[in-house]
């Protein structure tokens, strides 16, 4: 298996020029869910306001840990920042000054609650809400999405990451649930949209086929299928006209300023363009948020271009009236220690702060809290809770499990995920 799968990829590398298949090879066959609609409906949690409101998602993953005391959630006499008021009834730090003009239309987590403490495992556990295994990749929330609603464009792929790599993507879904991986944000997908990208790309793919021929005669399988219909799908979008949407030339420069140069600036406006044309999950990386050493340097630093992309994205959505049926997502794999005596935070999961904005979401709203000092949380919300509240605003349903051909069972969130709906209007 696992030399099939490495064959696999290098023909996936060879014919499109960049790696999105991750999780092949895993177990990916699940259970028909083309009845997942009307099931979603029999969900007692469905007669409430909000569901099925989230018509997009986009999903801030702020890589590193960011310090709740020092952005959301902070504390009197317990950071660098000082506490200044917002347009909603609760408090921020003066690092974000443009978000505070925004904040009655973002509501907070304050008691988000997890048990992985070291990044890689906790952003694999943020981004899908299950612990990292050998044995299984989990697949995001764009991709749980697909599987449940299917595509949601003709052309375009259903899911996108900007700023990194699809690492957690597909999961245990076939590949073409992948995201499509846009690193850089300025160019966008440059190296594919030359006329002669299209006729090279059907070359190299005819070519692997010509070669790999015997292998693929030999392991006729789910795996070489999802990779065949994943390259069809590649053709159709490279010959799309909608592949506008990945080129931020399109928008004037007022926009482009508005957002801000930095990598996370043009990536939160690519992500309202990618929403805008059909583009169903969208992630948007802001990296450099661990913060052992020099946390006053380091937020002076990160925190402007942050404030700045995060509070435009906010307020475009709702100029364009896209906000209402958009979940801006903003999660962090873990909040910092609040012991601060001038230096750094070091990591600290058991108590951080997420947040959610427009869709079905309560404008202004805090829920739960943590105690003086930002250590502990009063209404635990586990990462799974985080995931299934996302899924049930998106119209996912939340109870319904995907099966694996190895026979696991799967729930968005995982099996004792509870959506928060005091959330919701």
């Amino acid at each position: 298996m696992n030399n099939r799968r490495k064959f696999l990829e290098q023909c996936a590398f060879s014919a499109f020029g960049v790696t999105v298949l991750s999780g092949c090879g895993e177990s990916k066959k699940v259970d028909s869910v083309a009845d997942a609609t009307s099931e979603s409906a029999e969900s007692p949690a469905t007669a409430k306001d909000g569901f099925g409101s989230a018509k997009r998602v986009i999903f801030i993953n702020v890589k590193g840990g960011m310090s709740h005391i020092d952005t959301f959630d902070p504390k009197k006499r317990n950071g660098p920042g000082d506490i200044i008021s917002s347009k909603a009834d609760f408090q921020v730090t003066n690092y974000l000054e443009k978000t505070a003009e925004v904040a009655d239309q973002i509501s907070l987590i304050r008691s988000m609650t997890a048990k992985v403490g070291v990044h890689g495992p906790a952003q694999y556990f943020m981004r899908t809400a299950f612990t990292e295994r050998n044995t299984i990749k989990h697949p995001n929330l764009g991709a749980w999405a697909q599987h449940f609603l299917g595509p949601s464009h003709d052309t375009l792929p259903s899911s996108a990451c900007i700023n990194q790599g699809p690492r957690y993507g597909n999961g245990f879904f076939a590949p073409a649930f992948s995201p499509i991986p846009i690193l850089d944000p300025k160019t966008g997908l440059e190296n594919i949209r030359s006329k002669s990208r299209p006729i090279e790309l059907k070359r190299n793919l005819d070519l692997a086929g010509e070669l790999s021929a015997g292998f693929l005669d030999k392991y006729q399988d789910s795996n070489v299928s999802a990779y065949r219909d994943f390259y069809d799908q590649t053709m159709r979008m490279l010959r799309s006209k909608d592949l506008d949407a990945f080129d931020l030339s399109k928008e004037d420069k007022q926009t482009r300023e508005r957002y801000g140069d930095s990598r996370f600036g043009q990536g939160c406006l690519l992500a309202r363009r990618l929403v805008e044309n059909g583009i169903r999950f969208v992630e948007v990386t802001s990296d450099g948020w661990d913060m052992h050493k020099d946390l006053k340097g380091e937020m002076e630093d990160i925190c402007p271009p942050f404030d700045q992309a995060y509070a435009a994205l906010i307020a475009d959505l709702k100029e364009r009236g896209l906000l209402d049926t958009t979940l801006v997502v903003l999660a962090t794999e873990f909040g910092r220690k609040p012991k601060y005596e001038g230096d750094g935070r070091g990591h600290y999961p058991i108590c951080f702060t997420c947040g959610l904005a427009g869709a079905g979401v309560k404008r202004g709203f805090v829920y739960g809290a943590s105690d003086a000092a930002g250590a502990q949380p009063d209404q635990p919300v586990t990462v799974g809770d985080f995931h299934a509240t996302i899924g049930w605003a998106a119209g996912l349903p939340i109870d319904k499990e995907a099966v694996t051909s190895s026979g696991r069972p799967f729930k968005i969130g995982g099996s004792k995920a509870k959506p928060i709906l005091e959330m919701f209007s």
